[in-house]
């Protein structure tokens, strides 16, 4: 739907945007601890953020339902919501981004996920 980085308009994509049916399941990519859960972040609707283990987080958009917490310790493959069009879209979809800090003093940066998750 959308791929990640600089887009014409003059914006960019830190994450993916993936098509998805609403009410489709969301689960985690990676096993981690919920960081945020809520709808307090401009254009991304009900936002999930989970950190991972040696600087990784992930960010999960646009969801029409929440199924976590803040500290919630979450597994690999869990649900953690429901795909909607929550924020700044009008069609249901999935925002999903990647991003890495070497140590915790940086600030995370976003990584392409295409080159980090399996295919």
């Amino acid at each position: 739907m959308s791929s990640f980085g600089p887009k014409g308009t003059g914006q960019r994509n830190d994450g993916v945007n993936i098509r998805a049916r609403s009410g489709e399941t969301v689960r985690a990519s990676a096993a981690g601890d919920v960081v945020y859960a809520g709808d307090q972040v401009p254009g991304f609707g009900n936002l999930v953020l989970i950190k991972h283990a040696d600087g990784w987080v992930t960010a999960y958009g646009h969801l029409a339902r929440i199924d976590v917490k803040m500290q919630d310790k979450i597994t690999q493959g869990q649900q953690i919501g429901q795909a909607g069009a929550t924020g700044e879209v009008g069609e249901p979809q999935l925002h999903f981004e990647v991003r890495f800090a070497p140590t915790p003093q940086d600030r995370a940066r976003p990584i392409d996920p295409m080159l980090v998750l399996p295919q």
